[in-house]
């Protein structure tokens, strides 16, 4: 299947201004129920490689005397200047953690009510290879024989469905940083090119080196294997320097309102906070810090627990973190993203003898932002599990990462469950992820109702012209009707930059609508016409 397969475009040129408050009231009175708009949201996936060692991370202080004999030489204190940060007294005793001393950023952060911890992540039948279980997580899949063979990424089947429409734009959809190496999260099921890798690069000079590269392209195309593969190449280069563009453009339009540390995790947020506060609509950043597989000296030495390379990534990601939320709320671009950390899996609650921590299966998740619900979703990990017969593994899963995901993909960008299963090959029906969901995970001022779920986030062109379905007439200044040959469900109205303006449910018949738009302002717009055969475009014009 080729990218054309997905979309069929049309040209436009018409620049609209928003839509008025008022307007709002008279399309509620005629049937039409407002959504929110996702257009600007975006989501940042902060990678901690290498395997985080979630018991020192959030320490189950209820059961602190089993913590400490279980690590008796690399256990954090828990009384003094340098023990763990009770995150929320608040909470009942039987669920309070101590967040390792080196997170104070994140203690802050979740004070300010921008954090949510999850706790007990995991997927079945853990994979402790970190290749392996690296993969499962970029992948959607998991250590069963049905899901652990999948040759695509969740992320690239979220985006190449979701937003289809979007495929030829002059934004990527999304952007690593971090990393020489591609990441498979991004590689689609039929598209390859929705994201562009920037590590190493200046972005503010990415396009004069991306349009450097190269001599100039060969004037006449062989009608052959051959002239097809160059044709392939020269559009791989055409659609780098159209992102190269965009991209600098908006790295140079965008800015910094605080001071970051100059540390590779910080400078990758900080030039993803650029992009965003200079308009770049690329949907999913994706960030990474390795260092995390610490078998040996993971604490600096049997006095200074709070000290030592553990402590060291704590620190980075906490200053880092914190610096990129209070960075975008100070511009105003906060409520538009969620941060979220993943790593492939958690260590052993039994420490190793070389004043470190062995593979082992669970770990948290923090989400950030100020779209989040501050909090913790589940209760404290059961220490009494880890014992010699088992390895001193901890293995019981109280939420399945994919659940994690799904939820934000629902409840914060408002995909279909169509798309969810398209994402996580039906595993959210086979396993509940999109029935049974991270609760209270997004702040219910933020969160998508069901009527809003979408199967495509529509964009600027995304035009169609189904015969089955007559839209008259056209151009109009006061009302559109309707007229399909199966029976229409519902009816929503986007302006041309794809911003969603709202739902009719009130057919005049089973088919046939009719949609008033005297108080739109003059302009295309987009009639997305929901049917039991799915979701169709039309094109209408508003004129004066």
């Amino acid at each position: 299947m080729k990218r054309r397969n997905f979309i069929k475009l049309t040209s436009t040129a018409s620049v609209l201004s928003l839509l008025p408050t008022e307007v709002f009231a008279l399309f509620q009175s005629a049937g039409m129920s407002t959504c929110p708009d996702i257009n600007g949201k975006k989501i940042v996936l902060i990678q901690l490689a290498g395997a985080n060692d979630g018991i020192n991370t959030v320490v189950p202080l209820n059961q602190y005397d089993t913590y400490a004999a279980l690590r008796p030489t690399i256990k954090l204190d828990n009384t003094g200047v340098n023990s763990v940060i009770n995150l929320d007294s608040t909470l009942a005793l039987e669920n309070q953690v101590g967040l390792h001393p080196s997170l104070v950023g994140f203690k802050s952060l979740y004070d300010s009510g921008l954090m949510r911890l999850v706790q007990g992540v995991g997927y079945p039948s853990q994979d402790k290879s970190h290749f392996k279980s690296t993969d499962l997580w970029l992948t959607g899949g998991d250590g069963t024989q049905a899901n652990n063979f999948l040759d695509s990424g969740w992320i690239g089947r979220f985006l190449e469905n979701y937003y289809a429409n979007f495929l030829t734009a002059n934004f990527p959809l999304g952007i690593q940083l971090g990393s020489s190496e591609n990441s498979l999260g991004f590689h689609g099921e039929v598209e390859h090119g929705m994201s562009l890798n920037i590590n190493g690069q200046d972005p503010s000079g990415f396009y004069s080196v991306v349009n450097g590269l190269g001599g100039p392209a060969p004037s006449v195309i062989p009608d052959s294997e051959y002239g097809d593969l160059i044709q392939f190449i020269l559009a791989n280069d055409t659609s780098t320097n159209t992102y190269a563009q965009t991209i600098s453009a908006a790295f140079n339009a965008g800015t910094n309102s605080v001071t970051y540390e100059n540390t590779g995790l910080s400078n990758q947020l900080k030039t993803v906070a650029r992009f965003i506060s200079g308009g770049l609509q690329t949907k999913v950043y994706l960030v990474k810090i390795g260092g995390f597989d610490t078998h040996n000296l993971q604490v600096a030495d049997t006095t200074t627990p709070h000290l030592g390379k553990h402590a060291d990534l704590m620190t980075e990601i906490s200053a880092a973190v914190s610096s990129f939320i209070t960075d975008l709320n100070n511009q105003s671009v906060g409520s538009d993203v969620i941060a979220v950390t993943f790593s492939e899996f958690g260590r052993k609650a039994g420490e190793n003898g070389g004043l470190g921590t062995d593979h082992g299966e669970i770990a948290p998740m923090f989400v950030f932002g100020s779209s989040v619900t501050p909090g913790v979703s589940g209760t404290n990990i059961n220490l009494s599990e880890a014992v010699s017969t088992n390895n001193f593994q901890v293995q019981t899963v109280q939420h399945d990462y994919r659940r994690v995901f799904a939820t934000i993909l629902q409840d914060w960008l408002g995909a279909g469950n169509a798309v969810l299963d398209l994402t996580f090959y039906d595993n959210t029906n086979a396993t509940g992820f999109a029935g049974n969901k991270v609760d209270q995970l997004i702040n219910s001022a933020n969160t998508i109702p069901p009527s809003c779920y979408s199967d495509g986030a529509l964009s600027s062109a995304a035009f169609n012209t189904e015969e089955e379905i007559i839209v008259y007439s056209n151009p109009k200044s006061e009302t559109f009707s309707i007229h399909a040959l199966q029976n229409i469900n519902a009816v929503s109205i986007y302006s041309i930059d794809g911003r969603f303006m709202g739902k009719f449910t009130n057919p005049l018949s089973t088919n046939n609508y009719s949609i008033p738009v005297n108080q739109l302002s003059v302009g295309i717009y987009t009639l997305v016409i929901n049917t039991n055969q799915g979701n169709f475009p039309k094109k209408i014009i508003v004129r004066r």
